[in-house]
């Protein structure tokens, strides 16, 4: 569970008598269908007298943001989702650093909620419990939440600036989407070779030291290897020039220079080939080029393959089926075909202006 920030956002208080202990995200989703007429004449029958008698009560008209599936999604969902977002972060991902990055996860996070709620995937009050427990603990309370209802209160409103029953929805909805991420990924079945699997364990056990010069433009890349290759002294000179383009990621494995420094596997595996102090062309790093001197090295020892494999044969299952829910939450929203209403929010905005 992400760690949560303190945050006071009016409008989610507005609206937070909407998320009573049982409320269901998707639910509140509405399908545009016309109203019957024959629905009005019997309203206009039933009660005439009292229409006439009384000031009629002004319903107030739900509001939408927009749609998928041709199902209108309320706004008071959609600030639903961006008080879970507020509070515990992107749980799946990196936080949003632009509003269009923001706007994104919003929107998949009420996708899926629909999906969620279309499946009949629902969260016991006996989960939602549970997780209050750990998140309580995580943030260090020193109280019984079940038994000091004042203590628990006052804790979230802090840390949250909203009454419990919206944070335990917030709560509710995580529960919901992580469940439906298993379920997709417990659907996909990827079938794993054991040449994937030795490949995997080579990957981490093969130890490469590499030193590297780094450029913005390949061809200059190009270039420093080629004049490093003619004169033996060339890439000293150059370091004591510039050290700082001159990197040493470490004596690490191979599957972490391809990880983290992005270095492609085929220029891992020929650097692994080649002798100590000889020079590697250009590739592609994880910004922009490197020009790499093989520093020291160390195959893996294939001996200790047989008493892992089956680790890294799960390892390989999991990473495809992430792959794979990837690949159908890709699909969902093509078939969505999300639709924002632009003027929904630009109503929101001129509204909030006036009331300042």
């Amino acid at each position: 569970m992400v760690g949560m920030r303190k945050t006071t956002i009016l409008i989610f208080l507005i609206f937070c008598s909407l998320f009573s202990s049982d409320y269901v995200l998707g639910k509140g989703l509405e399908k545009q269908e016309p109203q019957k007429p024959e629905a009005k004449e019997e309203l206009k029958k039933e009660e005439p007298k009292k229409q006439e008698s009384k000031t009629p009560e002004v319903k107030k008209e739900p509001k939408f943001v927009g749609q998928f599936f041709d199902i209108r999604v309320p706004l008071e969902n959609y600030y639903f989702i961006k008080s879970v977002l507020a509070v515990f972060g992107n749980k799946w991902g990196p936080p949003p650093k632009t509003p269009q990055e923001e706007e994104e996860y919003i929107w998949d996070q009420l996708l899926l909620s629909y999906e969620a709620f279309r499946r009949g995937i629902t969260v016991e009050q006996e989960e939602v419990d549970k997780e209050i427990t750990q998140v309580l603990n995580l943030g260090k309370a020193e109280f019984d939440w079940k038994s000091n209802k004042e203590a628990y209160e006052k804790w979230v409103q802090e840390k949250t600036g909203a009454p419990t029953a919206l944070f335990e929805n917030q709560i509710r909805h995580l529960l919901q989407i992580e469940k439906l991420r298993q379920q997709i990924m417990d659907s996909i079945k990827p079938a794993v070779s054991e040449q994937e699997a030795r490949q995997e364990f080579i990957k981490e056990y093969n130890s490469l030291s590499v030193e590297l010069v780094q450029f913005d433009k390949q061809k200059d890349a190009e270039d420093f290897y080629k004049k490093a290759k003619a004169n033996q002294k060339f890439w000293d000179e150059e370091k004591n020039k510039r050290p700082n383009d001159f990197k040493r990621p470490g004596f690490v494995s191979t599957a972490f220079l391809m990880d983290i420094w992005k270095i492609p596997e085929d220029a891992i595996y020929k650097m692994m080939k080649m002798k100590i102090g000889e020079i590697h062309p250009s590739a592609p790093i994880h910004k922009g080029f490197g020009v790499f001197k093989v520093l020291e090295k160390r195959p893996a020892d294939e001996s200790g393959f047989a008493k892992v494999k089956k680790s890294y044969y799960e390892k390989i299952k999991r990473r495809k089926q992430y792959d794979g829910l990837n690949l159908w939450f890709k699909s969902l929203k093509e078939q969505a075909k999300i639709k924002i209403y632009e003027d929904a929010f630009a109503e929101e905005t001129k509204k909030g202006g006036q009331e300042k």
